[in-house]
């Protein structure tokens, strides 16, 4: 049995449910070691939704630029990684994706059998100046030329990546619609019932963070005080969402995130940029209209009008919410099952998983 050695800085939000279902799926075709980091958003009682057979090693990687933190990480993945002697060895995340890498290298492990999902690129992030955003994109291009192979989880982050380097491969994140289905059932849940307040209900799910857009998200609501909008999440820039008519639930485990989204009406997103999430593959399975901005990750998903709204500034929010509700649009069955149906057809796990066994297998 191969053994596969995943490392992880970013283990929270959608990366971690992204690593969750594809480890526990492939357990019994490999072995799977999981190398992570904590992060606040981290489930405390993380382990109890993987297999059993998952050996977990924790090595602290330091999210930013600290060379002596990071000397120190690499170290550790050095030793791990000789400790361990994998034959396929896949990052995540653009911390582990570059200390990995260079620590691949050092070892003088193939780096054929090395793979890297950036999950949204670091040189991508607008909160950045020009001149970090520039050192990320080079650190980027000195990984790259060490070998391996970039797996973008959308088409965009895909394209992006081609700007790096030619060792590309494009593989759309999944969900897996049976586990949905079991929560639905679980929990005596309609997907075709709207929320039982009278008050309509938007919301979003993520961190809040400047990637987010917490402030536009927090404009929106003031335009509709008759609304309830509700944040599934926390993060360091709680203290944007001030609007009276916002709620912020603090993370939440799996379960109840998908509870969470189905009392939603209507599913927004405001991020400056994305890889591909999974809270909106997950409110698009469950018949939700979603109204998304027009960056990388959502414009690969939503085509404009078909399956959801893409927008560019808080006017068009303003018009599609309205758009929305005038049409009756959260009651429309039809539309709903065509969604899901979009979502089964391009982002089931089934097919995920498929795709990364043939190329864990090609290599």
């Amino acid at each position: 049995m191969k053994k596969i050695v995943y490392v992880v800085e970013s283990f929270g939000s959608g990366v971690y449910t992204f690593l969750s279902e594809l480890c526990n799926s492939i357990t019994r075709e490999y072995e799977v070691v999981i190398v992570y980091s904590l992060r606040r958003e981290t489930p405390l009682d993380f382990k109890k939704n993987f297999d059993s057979k998952i050996r977990f090693i924790n090595v602290s990687m330091y999210r930013g630029l600290n060379p002596i933190k990071s000397l120190k990480a690499l170290g550790k993945l050095k030793r791990v990684f000789k400790k361990e002697n994998p034959e396929i060895i896949h990052l995540n995340s653009s911390i582990a994706g570059f200390l990995g890498r260079i620590a691949c290298y050092a070892n003088r492990f193939n780096m054929d059998k090395v793979f890297y999902n950036p999950h949204g690129f670091s040189f991508l992030q607008k909160n950045e100046s020009r001149i970090k955003r520039t050192i990320f994109y080079g650190l980027e291009r000195f990984a790259s030329m060490l070998g391996g192979y970039t797996v973008g989880c959308s088409f965009g982050e895909y394209k992006e990546a081609l700007k790096i380097s030619k060792k590309c491969i494009n593989i759309n994140n999944g969900i897996d619609p049976k586990k949905i289905d079991e929560i639905i059932k679980e929990n005596n849940l309609n997907v075709n019932k709207n929320n039982n307040n009278n008050k309509l209900k938007v919301g979003t799910v993520g961190r809040i963070c400047y990637q987010k857009n917490p402030k536009l998200f927090n404009d929106i609501a003031k335009k509709f005080p008759q609304y309830d909008f509700i944040w599934v999440g926390y993060g360091e820039l709680k203290d944007r969402l001030q609007a009276d008519n916002i709620k912020v639930t603090g993370w939440s485990d799996r379960k109840e995130v998908i509870k969470e989204i189905m009392n939603i009406d209507i599913f927004i997103m405001t991020s400056l940029w994305e890889g591909l999430s999974i809270s909106l593959l997950e409110a698009m399975y469950l018949g939700k209209p979603v109204i998304v901005s027009n960056v990388i990750g959502n414009n690969d998903v939503i085509k404009n009008n078909v399956n959801g709204y893409l927008v560019n500034d808080l006017k068009e929010y303003i018009k599609i919410i309205n758009y929305i509700t005038s049409n009756n649009i959260i009651s429309d069955v039809k539309f709903k099952e065509k969604v899901r149906e979009n979502v089964i057809e391009e982002y089931g796990l089934n097919q995920m998983v498929r795709k990364y066994i043939n190329l864990y297998e090609a290599t």
